[in-house]
């Protein structure tokens, strides 16, 4: 996929400057250690206009990743709003994804550093795991262990994991991965949270070893508005292909449905799960229809 036209802005350091222009130095811990910190959030092209959804809880969980591995985040979070939707404007983008990075200056020791920087790129991206029910497959990897660093932080570093599981999953006929946490329980796919459905209820790992996704949170909120008890629980694998069905949540995917877990097959219609319901008034809400609470 080709993220940039000739054409294309970023803001980078305060200013808007060309995408394809931008350097960045070669000797900077981001790129050779993995330490940064970024955020996915989309806009949408709803009612009232292009609205990022939830823009100032994404920033804000940016500034607490750099604080909690301690990049430094000089950055006030209105000020990163106002420039976000200033990236669309200057793109004319109205359906987007936008990716804010903060990276480290040169700096080859393993001391945090004294200076960051920031950029703010923008794109349009379909749902990153398509619109039909996946296949998913349980991973070997592990995420880890939330005693090995802050695994609440959206890190950079985090996601060679990621791209491990991922890559393993499509290698063996999957369209995505499930990762396990240390304890063997359900964690979440490498990009997304995961939601399981059982007589009528919904469940989903607890916080601890994953990391606490927008998304999540704002489908646990849906869930109480339309009466539909939600639980956080510690998951086996056993209890996840037990249940009646289950689905991906994140800003990248949305809402996603699973078809199988490894050779499972979830045995309740998409169409007739809560979580269709849920993605149903999840899109009416980033959309910002006026009822968005969809009568089960």
């Amino acid at each position: 996929m080709q993220y940039y036209q000739p054409q294309t802005l970023i803001y980078h350091d305060g200013k808007f400057v060309s995408a394809s222009a931008t350097q960045i130095d070669l000797f900077g811990q981001s790129l050779h250690y993995g330490f940064a910190a970024f955020e996915g959030i989309r806009a949408y092209q709803t009612d009232n206009g292009t609205r990022i959804f939830k823009a100032k809880e994404h920033y804000l969980r940016l500034q607490k990743s750099c604080e909690l591995v301690g990049l430094p985040y000089p950055y006030d979070t209105q000020d990163l709003i106002n420039a976000s939707y200033e990236l669309l404007q200057v793109n004319k983008l109205k359906d987007a994804y936008i990716r804010p990075l903060v990276y480290a200056d040169a700096n080859m020791t393993l001391i945090a550093p004294q200076e960051s920087k920031l950029m703010i790129a923008a794109w349009e991206w379909g749902a990153y795991l398509g619109n039909k029910q996946i296949k998913v497959g349980i991973s070997p990897f592990q995420r880890p262990n939330p005693k090995s660093t802050f695994i609440e932080a959206k890190i950079s570093g985090h996601y060679v994991n990621s791209i491990l599981a991922t890559t393993h999953a499509k290698r063996h006929g999957y369209d995505e991965a499930l990762l396990l946490d240390a304890n063997g329980f359900v964690a979440e796919a490498p990009g997304a949270n995961i939601f399981m459905e059982k007589d009528g209820k919904l469940f989903t790992p607890a916080l601890g070893n994953i990391l606490p996704g927008i998304t999540r949170s704002t489908i646990m909120d849906i869930a109480h508005r339309l009466d539909i008890p939600v639980f956080e629980a510690a998951i086996t694998p056993a209890e996840l292909k037990a249940a009646d069905a289950a689905f991906f949540c994140g800003t990248a995917v949305e809402i996603i449905g699973i078809h199988t877990i490894d050779d499972h097959v979830f045995k309740a219609r998409w169409a007739d799960t809560l979580g269709a319901t849920i993605a149903s008034a999840y899109k009416n809400l980033v959309l910002e229809k006026e009822n968005f609470e969809v009568i089960i």
